[in-house]
C-alpha cells in the first residue's frame, strides 16, 4: 500500500512537473494594451542623487562591508514596508579569498517571494528574477551602476508595480473557490539578490558567484514535504532570469539558450509593444513612429530557437543555478563586435553615466514580463490620462 502510495506520488508528481512546462511555454496569455498602458512609472525613484529605490544602492557594496551591510538593509525596509505580504530570508555562507588570506569573508543572499495565499511553499512553482549587489573589491572605491545597482532597481520597481494586482487577482481566485489541479494557483513570484558575484582578484571557478554558488547548492539539498509537487527549492524555480549589465544605453541582449527562446521571445514582443504604445522614453517621440520601430534590444526576437547557439560561456551568476538543470533567461548586455559596455569594470560605471529613459524603460520591461507571466491582465487600476500626461512631460525634460 506504500509503495502504490508513493509510485502515484511520483507519477502525479512528473506530470504535474510536465504540465507546468506547457503552461508556460504553450499557454502563456498575451498581456492586453490596456493593461501595458497601466503599468506604474518609477517617477523619480531611478534618481541618482535622491531616487527611493536606486540612490541608496549607488555606493561601494564589496561583501563583508559596511556599504553591502547598508544596501541589504535598504533590501529588507523596502520588501517590509512597500511590499508586507513577501517573506524575506537570508542566506549566509563564508568563504576565503584571494585578498582575505585566512580569514573568511560573509557573503549574504537576500531571497524575497510571495505565493498564492492559499498553497503550500513546495507545491509553488516560482519565476524568479536575479541581480547581484555586489561591487567590486578594487578598484577601490567602484561603484557599479549597470553592475548591478541599476538592475536591482529595476526589479523592485517591477515587484512594487505588479504586488496589488497580484492581491486582487489572488483575492478574487479564493472568492470563487480554487481546485488543486488549476495551474495557475500554483504559481508565485521570487527575487533574488545575490552575493559575491565578482571576483576579489582575478576571475576563476573559485574567486566568482561566491553567493550563487552557496545558494544553488544549498537549494539542491533544500527538500520539501514528500508529498509536495517540487522536490526541492531549486526545482522549484521555473524560470531563473538573471539582469546584469543594464543601464547603458542602447543595449544589445541576445538568446542565449534554446530551452527558453520562447521566453527571450515574448519579452522581445513586449518590449516592440512598448514601443509601438509610445510607452518607452528611450524610443523617439510619438510622431516618429517608423524610426520607434527600428529600435530593438532584444535582436534575436525573430529567429528559430534551431538557430539559437548555446552561449552559456558568458560566466556570470546563472552557472551553478544552469548546471544543476534551472531553466536561464539571461539578460546580459553584450554585443559581439563591442563586447560589454564601455564602462564595464571601470571606474566610469557611476550613476552619472546611467541612461535614465533606459533605466526607467527596463523597469518597465521587467513588470510587464512579470505581469504577463502571473497572468495580471486586468487587474491593474487603469488611469492612462494622467499616465499619458506624465510620459510626455518627462520626455520634454530629456
Amino acid at each position: 500500500m506504500v509503495v502504490l502510495s508513493s509510485s502515484r506520488h511520483a507519477l502525479w508528481r512528473c506530470v504535474f512537473s510536465l504540465l507546468l512546462l506547457v503552461h508556460s511555454a504553450v499557454a502563456y496569455s498575451v498581456i492586453s494594451d490596456d493593461t501595458l498602458r497601466a503599468l506604474p512609472r518609477p517617477g523619480d525613484d531611478f534618481d541618482i542623487h535622491t531616487g527611493k529605490l536606486l540612490s541608496p544602492i549607488l555606493i561601494p557594496r564589496v561583501p563583508g562591508t559596511p556599504g553591502s551591510t547598508a544596501v541589504l538593509n535598504h533590501f529588507n525596509d523596502f520588501f517590509q514596508t512597500s511590499l508586507p505580504d513577501w517573506k524575506i530570508e537570508f542566506q549566509n555562507s563564508t568563504s576565503k579569498t584571494p585578498v582575505s588570506g585566512d580569514k573568511e569573508v560573509p557573503f549574504v543572499n537576500f531571497i524575497a517571494y510571495r505565493d498564492p495565499p492559499w498553497a503550500s511553499k513546495g507545491d509553488v512553482g516560482r519565476l524568479t528574477l536575479v541581480a547581484h549587489y555586489d561591487s567590486k573589491y578594487s578598484p577601490e572605491g567602484f561603484i557599479g551602476a549597470i553592475d548591478s545597482a541599476a538592475p536591482c532597481a529595476m526589479i523592485m520597481h517591477a515587484m512594487r508595480s505588479i504586488d496589488a494586482a497580484l492581491t486582487k487577482k489572488w483575492t478574487e481566485m479564493g472568492a470563487r473557490g480554487h481546485s488543486n489541479l488549476d495551474l495557475d494557483e500554483h504559481t508565485g513570484i521570487q527575487v533574488l539578490f545575490l552575493d559575491g558575484e565578482e571576483a576579489f582578484q582575478t576571475w576563476t571557478d573559485t574567486d566568482s558567484l561566491y553567493g550563487a554558488r552557496s545558494l544553488a547548492e544549498t537549494w539542491e539539498d533544500s527538500y520539501h514535504p514528500v508529498m509536495s509537487n517540487f522536490k526541492t527549492e531549486l526545482s522549484s524555480i521555473t524560470l531563473f532570469v538573471l539582469l546584469d549589465l543594464l543601464g547603458a544605453k542602447s543595449p544589445t541582449i541576445r538568446s542565449h539558450f534554446p530551452t527558453t527562446h520562447w521566453a527571450y521571445q515574448n519579452m522581445g514582443k513586449l518590449e516592440n509593444r512598448l514601443r509601438e504604445l509610445g510607452e518607452l522614453r528611450s524610443a523617439p517621440p510619438h510622431e516618429e513612429k517608423a524610426k520607434r520601430n527600428e529600435i530593438r534590444w532584444l535582436v534575436d526576437v525573430e529567429a528559430s530557437e534551431r538557430h539559437v547557439t548555446s552561449r552559456g560561456g558568458i560566466s556570470d551568476d546563472h552557472l551553478p543555478f544552469m548546471h544543476r538543470g534551472v531553466e536561464i533567461l539571461h539578460l546580459i548586455d553584450f554585443n559581439s563586435g563591442s563586447g560589454f559596455p564601455k564602462v564595464w569594470h571601470t571606474m566610469e560605471d557611476t550613476g552619472e553615466n546611467l541612461d535614465g529613459p533606459t533605466v526607467e524603460d527596463w523597469s518597465m520591461l521587467v513588470t510587464a514580463f512579470a505581469a504577463e507571466w502571473m497572468e495580471l491582465d486586468g487587474f491593474f487600476e487603469t488611469t492612462p490620462s494622467a499616465r499619458s500626461a506624465d510620459l510626455h512631460s518627462r520626455k520634454t525634460e530629456l
